[in-house]
This record gives C-alpha cells, structure tokens and sequence, in this order.
C-alpha cells in the first residue's frame, strides 16, 4: 500500500494541473471502487473549481470552491495520470509497479484551466482505492479522520507526546508506531527504517521508552528525529524527480535505492562498524526487517 511519502509525492505532482482548474466533467466508468461511489458524485464535482489539494495520512484531500472535498484513498494499487493532448505523466514513484492499462482507469477529470483543457486519471486494477465527498468544516469528526494522531513531520508529534501515549505500554514499538492512533500516515517501510537510523528494536516494549515518571528518554527523542528525518528524506526524493516531470510506468520507487533495512534480508548492516546482518520477522501479519546487533 502507498505510504505517506508517495501520497505526498501525488499531492505535489497534481498540484500543479489541478489546482485553480474547473472540473468541467468528472467521469465515473463504474459505480464502485473499494465502496460505491457517494450519491450523485459526478454532479456534485462537475462544474466546481479546486481551490487546493491536501493530504491528511495516506489521504489525499481535494478541496472544491462550495466547501466540499474530495476524499481519495489509493488503497494497494491505485494511481493518478496526468493527460494533456498526447501527453501523459504519473506523479510519484511506488516499490511495486503501477500499471497505465486503460482498461483500469475508473474515474476521469476533465479539467479546464491555464494551459488548456487536461485530464487526470484514476487507474485502480484491484479497486482497492476509494473516494468520498465531506464537508470541509467536518473533516477533523468525520470516521475517517476522528482518531488519527499528528501528522509524523508535524509540530505535535514530540518526545513529551509519544511518551504519554506509550507509557506502560508492554506492546511491541513497531506495532505502537503502527497504530495510526499514535501517529497518522506512518507505515511499514518508514517505521523500520526509522528504527534502524535510531538504534532501536522493533520488539522491544514500547513503555522502556518511558522513565517511571512519565518523561521521555533520551532514545524517544532520537526515535521521533528519526521519524522525521526518513519522511522527509522520502518526500524529498519524490520531489526531486517530480520537479524534472519525469515520465515512469511506477516500477521501483525512488526511495527504495535508499533503504537501509527494508527489504534487505541476508545483507550485511549499513551502521558503521557493526559488522551484523539484516534480519526479516513477522509481526502482526507484517515483514519486519532489522538489524539484532545494533537495534537493541
């Protein structure tokens, strides 16, 4: 499933062709993704302008000018295309592939604005992705959104934070930072490289983080530096090839040439001078790559 850098990575590549744009039509080839549709969809969107795109976890919001947004969810393996004349781009690059086969494109944009008429394209072959319209003024209560944590690049996500949340906890620190209760948008990629920059098992109880008293240790500090650093170093890496407006079928991200840990089983560790091996567990269902030598 797209994590919250390659999300991030599509909000900024469509950016540019959406927002300011009037939808002149928008396109429903099915009447359902994950979930059917929201009632009336097409005509709700079509005629609106886009007054800005947003992301909240692994959400991208597309706020329209008569306060409604535009709730969309990629789920496992869908996309966005930009279209203009024969031209044709995909912002952000993915781990696995993504496919521009026409016979998945299930939502079309027709959007009139600077530059010329454009179209962008939701492609979805497992329609596991979905899309919702909510009233802006209650995004923060709607099912969606109510419980998620901060935003892991954001200013409330601290050390103070975290050990609130993980004080007395015997639950394993991957799976606490997992919980999207604790902190929205972080998934299974970015929480082991971030405990792999900051020297910490993902077995190990949450609550060791935590003195008796309820204070941060030091170690939760350099955890959520780590948290923030990987994202951003995501993020950064998606930008970089999005500000080139490289055209790609979505084969092996751009951030996977950067992974310390994840995926790399059997490999010696990237820590200098700890001489151990990348490991692979399952937890909760999931493949946790770490390094036991120095992840302690």
């Amino acid at each position: 499933m797209p994590e919250l850098p390659e999300v991030e990575t599509v909000k900024r590549g469509l950016a540019p062709a959406m927002e300011g744009a009037r939808v002149a039509r928008l396109e429903l080839r099915r009447q359902d993704l994950r979930f059917p549709f929201p009632e009336a969809l097409a005509d709700r969107v079509s005629g609106r302008t886009i007054v800005g795109l947003g992301r909240r976890a692994k959400y991208l919001l597309v706020d329209l000018d008569d306060g409604n947004t535009l709730v969309s969810h990629l789920g496992m393996s869908g996309s966005f295309r930009i279209e203009e004349g024969a031209a044709s781009a995909m912002p952000g690059e993915f781990h696995h592939a993504r496919t521009k086969d026409e016979k998945h494109d299930h939502v079309v944009f027709h959007l009139e604005g600077q530059g010329g008429p454009r179209r962008v394209v939701y492609n979805d072959p497992r329609r596991f992705g979905f899309m919702d319209m909510v009233r802006r003024a209650d995004l923060a209560a709607h099912p969606f959104f109510r419980d998620l944590g901060p935003e892991p690049t954001g200013n409330d996500l601290g050390a103070a934070y975290l050990a609130e949340r993980f004080r007395d906890k015997a639950q394993p620190l991957k799976s606490a930072l997992l919980d999207q209760k604790n902190i929205a948008g972080l998934g299974n990629i970015y929480v082991c490289e971030a405990l792999w920059r900051s020297h910490l098992s993902p077995i190990r109880a949450a609550g060791t983080l935590v003195t008796p008293g309820g204070k941060p240790k030091e170690k939760l500090g350099l955890l959520v530096a780590s948290i923030r650093d990987v994202i951003a170093d995501a993020i950064a890496a998606g930008g970089s090839s999005l500000r080139d407006h490289i055209q790609t079928d979505g084969s092996l991200g751009y951030f996977q040439h950067s992974f310390s840990v994840y995926d790399r089983e059997g490999q010696a560790c990237g820590t200098p001078g700890c001489g151990g091996t990348v490991a692979r567990i399952v937890q909760a269902g999931r493949s946790t790559f770490y390094c036991a030598a120095c992840q302690k």
